[in-house]
């Protein structure tokens, strides 16, 4: 079964930091993008961040840009997302999704983890 399993969501006050991380199984992410995309409550999904399947290529939206870092090991066939002075308006569940080579729009994307809670509060 191929699968993208997120973690590392927690309750954090603000100006704190969390690393999250998405594994695979069932299949091995060396040649797949992988985005991930966050929704809070009443609000359209969103892209936060994506790497290109050689790790060269990373983008950030405009409200993460300088606070967050996306990264992969592909030895442990594993992403991760570190969160830097997060924001309450950082609250979201954050999912992480792959689809082959290069970063694309939402609807590209082929597998999908089950997501991860992320709480910024004081």
């Amino acid at each position: 079964q191929l699968q993208l399993v997120e973690s590392g969501g927690d309750l954090v006050q603000p100006w704190g930091s969390l690393r999250l991380s998405c594994a695979a199984s069932g299949f091995t992410l060396d040649y797949y993008a992988i985005a991930w995309f966050r929704q809070a409550p009443g609000k359209e999904r969103e892209g936060v961040s994506c790497i290109g399947y050689a790790g060269d290529s990373r983008n950030y939206v405009d409200s993460v840009q300088g606070r967050f870092t996306i990264s992969r090991d592909n030895a442990k066939n594993t992403v991760y997302l570190q969160m830097n002075s997060l924001k309450p308006e950082d609250t979201a569940i954050y999912y992480c999704a792959a689809r082959h080579y290069a970063c694309s729009r939402l609807e590209n994307y082929n597998y999908w983890g089950q997501g991860t809670q992320v709480t910024v509060s004081s």
